[in-house]
């Protein structure tokens, strides 16, 4: 039988613990990136399909595990996400072992399902488990967990999978047949020990929080999304409706810049170095939003979060004029601090957007998890923009994305 409920702390523990994992699961979608684009001879925007298959699952499952969320409760709800993100997880090894690329899309698919219902269930439930003030600095620490994962997936998981020597489509089409799907297999193979250790350990990381039980909300929390709430309740307020589209270009600008960044920096005229190189560079830029939400935590303790929103959107946005207009370690060092900037972004928009929102927080929830599906939609019109007018100057549509959470930061939150 399962413990007695945990203490606060305990509860924070374990759920840092979920955050770090799902932010390792998503960072490896950079690695598998460039990966699939030459294993399968892609372009970029048909490789961008990756995350338009994993975050456009944010679109289509947010308002079911909103529904979940409200039927069996958190505690629930995120060991039912971590189980369904093993099954996605589990469903590459099939994937790898008949090299198929729709099949690594549904699996994708599946396991993005999966982080869903954790995004869904355990940011509101950080949220609110504690004293409301410090709600942004809370989630704010329990990103920061979920930062490590994204820096831990590059260094131990990253070269595991682009350790085999890549050809090009010039090359690989100079082989015969046989030669052909002999590499592609290999290649393939590559990728189904690290996803069959991540299933065993999602699995065990559920069984930890079925037998440590999570501390319940108060009431009121904990029915906030029954039925005779809707979401357009939750919408009507403009702070809501304008925190989910920050979500949105947010999460489109960091999905995109991280899953361009092996690319970008191993061209010649940018970091001239090997993709399993700069794959360690993706472990920086993710690594930064480490230090800056280490930094936020500390920070909005005494700043007001709105404001240091605003101010990192700023940086942010002319570090990107600064890769876009620039060449060699310059361009690189612009690129990889962007994730410095990026640190308090999605903890600090989520809090905002859900703040004071009572019974209406789980759909005002709901609603920010469905922004997430610009990680979907932006990096694939950014592959799209990059195929016409170079990798570079794609770089614009991040831009664009960080003049409007400036805007939101010292605006759009602060209305009703």
């Amino acid at each position: 039988m399962p413990r007695s409920n945990a203490s606060t702390r305990t509860a924070l523990i374990v759920i840092n613990a979920v955050f770090l994992m799902w932010g390792l699961m998503t960072v490896l979608n950079d690695i598998l990136i460039p990966h699939l684009k030459g294993l399968f001879t892609l372009n970029y925007f048909e490789v961008m399909l990756v995350q338009f298959t994993f975050f456009g699952a944010y679109f289509i499952m947010s308002v079911p595990c909103s529904a979940l969320l409200a039927r069996i409760g958190y505690r629930a709800t995120i060991i039912t996400g971590l189980l369904v993100t093993a099954v996605g997880a589990v469903l590459f090894l099939p994937a790898a072992a008949v090299s198929s690329y729709p099949l690594f899309l549904f699996a994708f698919f599946i396991m993005a399902s999966g982080i869903t219902a954790l995004q869904v269930a355990a940011n509101p439930y950080v949220s609110l488990l504690g004293e409301p003030r410090l709600a942004s600095s809370r989630l704010n620490l329990a990103q920061m967990f979920n930062s490590v994962g994204t820096v831990l997936g590059p260094y131990i998981i990253g070269p595991l999978i682009l350790s085999g020597a890549t050809l090009g489509a010039a090359a690989l089409a100079s082989l015969p047949e046989a030669e052909q799907i002999a590499y592609r297999m290999s290649q393939a193979r590559l990728v189904q020990g690290p996803y069959l250790v991540l299933t065993v350990v999602l699995v065990l990381l559920a069984l930890a929080i079925w037998l440590f039980r999570l501390p319940p909300l108060a009431a009121s929390d904990e029915s906030s999304s029954t039925s005779e709430h809707r979401f357009m309740d939750a919408l009507r307020h403009p702070r809501v409706a304008l925190g989910v589209v920050a979500i949105f270009v947010y999460v489109g600008a960091e999905v995109s810049i991280g899953s361009f960044l092996i690319n970008f920096i191993a061209r010649p005229d940018i970091g001239n170095i090997s993709e399993a190189a700069a794959a360690h560079y993706v472990a920086l830029y993710w690594g930064g939003a480490v230090v800056g939400r280490a930094v936020g935590w500390l920070l909005m303790k005494v700043l007001d979060p709105r404001t240091l929103l605003g101010v990192f959107a700023l940086i942010a946005g002319l570090l990107v004029i600064g890769t876009m207009a620039s060449h060699g370690n310059v361009a690189v060092w612009a690129v990889v601090s962007i994730g410095l900037f990026n640190s308090i972004m999605f903890p600090t928009i989520f809090t905002l957007g859900i703040d004071n929102m009572g019974p209406l927080t789980g759909r005002a929830s709901g609603l920010m998890i469905m922004g997430i599906v610009g990680g979907a939609v932006l990096p694939i019109a950014q592959g799209a923009l990059a195929d016409q007018i170079g990798i570079q100057h794609a770089f614009v549509i991040p831009l664009l994305c960080y003049v409007y959470i400036l805007y939101y930061g010292f605006k759009g939150s602060r209305l009703a």
